[in-house]
This record gives structure tokens, sequence and C-alpha cells, in this order.
């Protein structure tokens, strides 16, 4: 399969330079160069799996020949690296603390480890107002600064030391924030890329030794109790939006939404206890069965959903232990290792195909933790759910995907893995986290909140002052 980039002929970098097929070229043969003073929990090396081999390069294109189809070059070319400026240097030595020529709308003037990032106008950037024709952008310079705890951030912002704020989304903070719009605070709140998700854990490590996880009836139960959109709301975040699917956060006309198959029922949920209680030869009535749940402590929303679970699923008989633990513990040894019964916490969904066909290795069979993507252990090798004709189902459909590039196709095979993951209950989605965006609309115009992870400033060259 060959890839090709055209480039616009008035695309240059920010000291004049055009930019060209070379300038891809060399990034992918720079990258090498980065190794081993880049943070590998940055998503720089995992972009540049099979890059392919160099076909063409051209003054205003590039292409890549891939020895199959792929969806790899999406995640190709995040980030240009000018060759004229790099060339011959060494990235660990020249460049950790200083910037290449840009090609966006701002270029920096200074940096403050931990402070403040100062940029100021790129006088060469290219691109022009769609609607006025204007050349972007239309301020003349932006300072980020780092502040590091929300309340300092809603007291800098009330004192219109900033004029723009994205908060972590708190009900409390939402509350704060929506409070100022009669002074002429304008807030957006969506439902931005990370999806939570209550999960299951199926491998050998499994910390309740009286876990009913192996029994899909169990499983549905779970999801029948759950009224999603009353916990929300008990818990005081009734502008969360409850999830049906998680595909719908990648690619929304991929899902069907299929966890709207368990509506509210709490009855049937007693059902399917019972039936699991049954197959698992366990008095449920005089032995009531426990759930251990886990997530993380040094949050807002998440303990609070915890209480909420813990309540919903004790009206049907399931006696929910909470475990609640420092994040690092949590995304270390414990989802590492598998020590968990029952889990919450999220992904981020990523745009484009590519993203969506990777967010199905987290429940590849043959990919488990802490080498795979597999956390949960669903179908692994020592799994205690394995070689079913659900597991088999899954192997054939992540074989499918992986082995196309076609729009259609990979929609369809999507869909048909969330509904396979919807039937066995391996996961249960529950919400998108919320993203909170603010801004001084008497100061700054052209602000608009992004739901996607561009987030906050991803049309930042169409803001301007108000007086201006």
């Amino acid at each position: 399969m060959t890839v090709s980039w055209e480039i616009r002929d008035e695309a240059v970098w920010s000291d004049g330079v055009p930019i060209s097929g070379s300038d891809f070229a060399f990034t992918l043969e720079y990258r090498e160069a980065m190794n081993g003073c880049w943070d590998e929990d940055i998503a720089w090396r995992a972009d540049f799996a099979a890059p392919g081999t160099v076909e063409t390069v051209g003054d205003k294109s590039f292409a890549l020949r891939f020895p199959s189809a792929t969806l790899e070059y999406e995640q190709l070319f995040r980030w240009i690296i000018p060759e004229h400026a790099v060339a011959g240097s060494s990235y660990c030595e020249d460049w950790i603390d200083t910037a290449w020529p840009a090609a966006g709308p701002f270029v920096v003037e200074d940096w403050q480890r931990g402070e403040s990032l100062t940029l100021v106008r790129n006088e060469n950037y290219w691109k022009v107002d769609p609607n006025g024709g204007d050349r972007l952008p239309y301020l003349d310079g932006v300072e980020f600064r780092f502040i590091p705890e929300t309340q300092e951030i809603l007291t800098a912002f009330r004192g219109r030391e900033v004029d723009v704020i994205q908060t972590p989304p708190s009900a409390e903070t939402i509350g704060a924030l929506e409070a100022m719009s009669d002074d002429g605070v304008a807030v957006s709140v969506l439902s931005g890329p990370v999806w939570e998700h209550l999960n299951f854990q199926f491998g050998p490590n499994n910390r309740n030794t009286e876990s009913l996880n192996r029994f899909v009836e169990y499983r549905q139960a779970v999801a029948y109790a759950l009224d999603l959109e009353q916990l929300f709301t008990n818990i005081g975040y009734e502008e969360v939006q409850a999830s049906y699917g998680f595909i719908t956060h990648f690619t929304p006309a991929a899902t069907s939404e299929p966890w709207r198959q368990y509506e509210y029922n709490p009855g049937l949920a007693r059902q399917l206890l019972a039936t699991a209680c049954q197959r698992a030869q366990r008095d449920c009535v005089a032995n009531p069965p426990v759930m251990v749940l886990s997530t993380t402590s040094n949050a807002d929303f998440r303990p609070r959903f915890a209480d909420g679970l813990q309540e919903m699923l004790g009206a049907i008989g399931i006696e929910v232990r909470l475990e609640l633990e420092d994040s690092q513990l949590f995304f270390g040894d414990t989802l590492d290792e598998g020590t968990y019964d029952v889990g919450e916490w999220a992904w981020v969904g990523s745009p484009g195909l590519g993203g969506l066909v990777s967010v199905f290795d987290l429940f590849d069979p043959d990919a488990p933790a802490p080498d795979g993507g597999n956390y949960y252990r669903w179908g692994t090798p020592d799994s205690i759910v394995r070689n079913n004709d659900a597991v088999s189902e899954m192997r054939a459909l992540l074989s499918a995907i992986r082995t196309t590039v076609d729009r259609a196709e990979i929609l369809a095979l999507a869909g048909q893995i969330e509904e396979v993951l919807a039937r066995e209950v391996v996961v249960i989605p529950t919400h998108a986290r919320l993203v909170v965006g603010a801004v001084w609309a008497d100061e700054i115009a052209g602000f608009s909140m992004n739901s996607t992870q561009a987030s906050h400033t991803w049309n930042i060259e169409m803001w301007r002052r108000v007086d201006q």
C-alpha cells in the first residue's frame, strides 16, 4: 500500500523556508536520534511503528510504501521536524530546551519551566481566515500559565489575571464558573474523549476469592442493576451523560450503543444473579455475593461513583466492598498484575480510523498485560473465560479489522466487536469524562471548546481581543 502526502504550496516554516517532502523524510529518520532523552510516556516513539519505505520525496510531496494494508500512516506525522534547521544536530544536546522553527500560528519567545510559556505571532504563518481572508493569527501573543491547584486557577480567573481556562471537571468547579456567567464569563461543559468504564477481572490474581466474574449472568445482573442517569444525579453530576457504547468516543457512526440492551431492570438483575449463584453452587441468600471494587481515591468523581454503585448493587443483593487506591498504585501494580476484582477507570479515544482500530487491542485474547493491552485478561491463556465461542469470534474479528483500510468495512467490524463485548459484558461503559472551558467573553472572542483531544486551544489562531 502506498500513501502520499501533498503539502500546500504556501506552507512555510517560521523562518520562511518552504515546508517540503524532505522534512517528512527527515522526521522519520531523526526520531532515532531522540531515543535516550525523550520521556517514554510521551507518545512520540509510538507514532512511528512500521513506518514503511520512502518511495518519493518531492518539493511539495512525499510518499511511503507499506508492505501491507495498515492505518499506521494516520499517526506518523503528528509533528514535522524542519530538516534545514535540525540536520546534523543532536536532539539530546541541542533541542531539549530549545524550540526549532515552527509552522503554526505562534513561535516560542520565552519558557519558564513549571511557570509559564510565552508565544508570539509567527509572522510567516501561511494560513488565512476562511471567512474573511485575513492573515492569521489575530493575537500578537499568548501566555500560558501553569497553575497547579484548581482553586488557584479559579482565583486567577476570577481576578481576570487569565482570560481563558480549562479546569478539572468537578461539580464544584462547574458551579463556581457558572455563577460568574452574569459577569461576562462564558462556560462550556462538554463530554470529552476520555471514556470511563466499569470492568471485570478475568485473570488468576483476582484479590476477591469469592468473585463471580466467570459467570456471564452475574455480569449481566450488574449491568441491569445500574441506572446510570440516576446515579450521576445522586452524586451531584447531572451534567454527565451516560454512555451505552465506547467507540462513539472515536467514531460515532460505528456504534449501535449495544449496552442499551441493559435497560435498568432490578427485577431481571435479581433473577440473573440467582442463576449465577446457582451455577456457582452458592446460597446467595444466606451468603450474599461480594464484589470488591477498586478505583482511584485521589479524585473527585470516582469515589462518588463508587459510593453510588455500592448503593445500586446493594439493592439487588450484591455486597460491594470499596478498596480505593492512590492512582500510582492503582495504575501500577494493581492493573499490571490484575489483582483487582472489578475496576473503574478510563481510556482516551483517539481520532481517526487508526485510533478506533487500536482500541480493540485492549480486548485481544493473545495480548495479556503487562506486555499487551488486555488488562482485563478476558480470553487470555490464563483467563477464567477462554476458548469459548465469544473469544473465538473476537479473534476472528480482530484479524479482519487489522487487515483492511476500507472505511465501511472497519466501521462494520468495529460495531460487531463492540456487540460481542456488550453481549459478554466484559466491560460496562459509563460515561465520557467532562471537559470544562471558560472565557471572559468580554475580553476574548472566537473561543470555542473542543470535545476531542484537540481541547480548548484547537482554534487559537482565530481568537481575538474584543477591543481590537
